[in-house]
C-alpha cells in the first residue's frame, strides 16, 4: 500500500461518513449540496446550483476534446408524511424503492428542520399478539406507522412533523473493518465521495478536456435530476456514477460475478424490466477506453449485466443527438436497504480510474462507433 493510497482513503472515509451521516430525502437534498458545495469550494472550484437543485461545477479544458459530464447522484429513498392521526402516531408514504420487508422495526429520522429533527421508530407489532399468518407476512408500507413519542396530534405538529414532511432511514454508520463501511445511502453518497476526489486530481492536471462534475437530484424519484442537467451542459460523454451489485454474498451468486473489494466495475447492460422499460447499453469507444486504462493503471475493472437497476444514465444518453454514455461504478451489497455495504479499496481504485481515464481523452478521442467494430 502506498502513502498515497492511504491518504486517499482515509480522504474517501472521512467525507463518505459526513455524507452518510447527512439526510437528504429526494427533493429535500439541500443539506448534501450544502455539504458537498463546501467540500468542492474549499478545492478552489466555483458551483452553481440550478433550478431542481442539482449542484454543478465546471473543470474547463481542451475545447478541442469532447466534453465529459461525470456526474452522481445526492438524494436517497425513504418516505414523506401521509398524515398525521389524532393520537400522534404517524403515517408514511414511500419515496423511491424501498423494500417492504426490511422496514418494520427500523429506526428513522423525520426531517422538520437542520438541529430540530425527529427520531421515530417503524412500529412493528407485538410479537405475542401475533397470529400465526401474521408472523409470516410482509406488511404493507400502507399499513405501517411510525412512533416518535407524540402523545398526540397537536404535540406532532407543535414540533414540526406536518404533511410532506421527509422521513429517512436514522442516519448510520457501521464500521465493519478497516476498509468495509455498512449504514445509510452509502447509495450515492459514495458516488459523492469519489467526484470530489477526482475533481481534486483533475485541478492539477493541465491535459484535460472540459469536464462537468454534477451532483444530481431526485435520482431515487424516477430519475428527474440528471436530464436537465445534461440539456443544459450538453456534454459529448456522459460518465454515471453508482452502485453495481455486489453477487458476493450467499443469495447473489445467480446473479453475476462482482465481488466486494475486487475492484471498480463497469456496466455492460442494464434494464429495468418493469415501468420505464428504460436502461443503458454503453457507448463502445468508452467500454474500450477504459478497460485500456484500466489495463494501463493496473486496476481490476469488473464486469456487470444485469436486470431490475436503473440509473441516470438511461435518459441523459438520450439529450440532443445522442450522448455517449457509460456507467461506471463500485460493488455493493444490500441495496436500498437501511444498512448498505462498500469496500473502501474500491472506491479508491474507482478515483484512480475516473481519472486517468478522463485524462486521457483528447482532441484524437473518436466517438465513431465505426471505429469500434466487434
Amino acid at each position: 500500500m502506498t502513502g498515497a493510497g492511504d491518504a486517499l482513503r482515509e480522504r474517501l472515509r472521512v467525507l463518505l461518513i459526513d455524507l452518510m451521516l447527512t439526510p437528504g430525502l429526494s427533493g429535500h437534498e439541500g443539506r448534501v449540496r450544502r455539504l458537498l458545495m463546501a467540500e468542492l469550494r474549499a478545492l478552489g472550484l466555483e458551483t452553481r446550483t440550478d433550478m431542481l437543485g442539482n449542484l454543478i461545477a465546471t473543470l474547463d479544458g481542451d475545447a478541442g476534446a469532447p466534453s465529459v459530464m461525470l456526474f452522481t447522484h445526492m438524494d436517497q429513498l425513504g418516505f414523506v408524511v401521509r398524515k398525521v392521526e389524532p393520537d400522534g402516531f404517524i403515517r408514511i408514504e414511500r419515496l423511491g424503492g424501498v423494500p417492504e420487508r426490511a422496514l418494520a422495526s427500523q429506526p428513522v429520522t423525520i426531517c422538520v428542520g437542520e438541529g430540530r429533527d425527529v427520531a421515530g421508530i417503524i412500529a412493528n407489532k407485538s410479537h405475542h399478539a401475533t397470529t400465526p399468518d401474521e408472523k409470516y407476512k410482509v406488511v404493507p408500507y400502507m399499513d405501517l406507522y411510525i412512533d416518535a413519542g407524540f402523545s398526540d396530534r397537536a404535540e406532532a405538529e407543535a414540533a414540526g412533523v406536518l404533511i410532506g414532511t421527509p422521513v429517512v432511514y436514522r442516519p448510520n454508520v457501521i464500521e465493519l473493518s478497516d476498509m468495509r463501511l455498512a449504514g445509510t445511502s452509502v447509495d450515492d453518497r459514495a458516488g459523492c465521495a469519489v467526484i470530489v476526489e477526482v475533481a481534486r486530481s483533475l485541478f492539477e492536471i493541465e491535459a484535460r478536456p472540459t469536464v462537468h462534475l454534477v451532483f444530481s437530484v431526485q435520482e431515487e424519484f424516477n430519475l428527474r435530476g440528471a436530464l436537465p442537467a445534461a440539456q443544459a451542459l450538453k456534454p459529448d460523454i456522459a460518465i454515471q456514477l453508482d452502485l453495481l451489485l455486489a453477487t458476493d454474498t450467499p443469495d447473489m451468486g445467480y446473479r453475476g460475478d462482482v465481488h466486494l473489494g475486487g475492484g471498480p466495475a463497469m456496466s455492460l447492460y442494464s434494464f429495468h424490466g418493469r415501468g420505464t422499460l428504460n436502461g443503458t447499453i454503453p457507448h463502445p469507444a468508452l467500454v474500450s477506453h477504459f478497460e485500456a486504462t484500466s489495463r494501463f493503471q493496473g486496476i481490476h475493472l469488473q464486469r456487470s449485466a444485469h436486470t431490475g437497476a436503473l440509473t441516470d444514465s438511461s435518459y441523459v444518453q438520450l439529450v440532443e443527438g445522442g450522448v455517449a454514455s457509460i456507467d461506471l461504478g463500485f460493488p455493493m451489497r444490500y441495496s436500498h436497504s437501511s444498512l448498505e455495504v462498500c469496500d473502501l479499496r474500491d472506491l479508491e481504485q474507482l478515483v484512480r480510474l475516473l481519472v486517468a481515464g478522463i485524462a486521457g481523452i483528447d482532441a484524437d478521442f473518436s466517438l465513431n462507433r465505426d471505429d469500434y467494430v466487434g
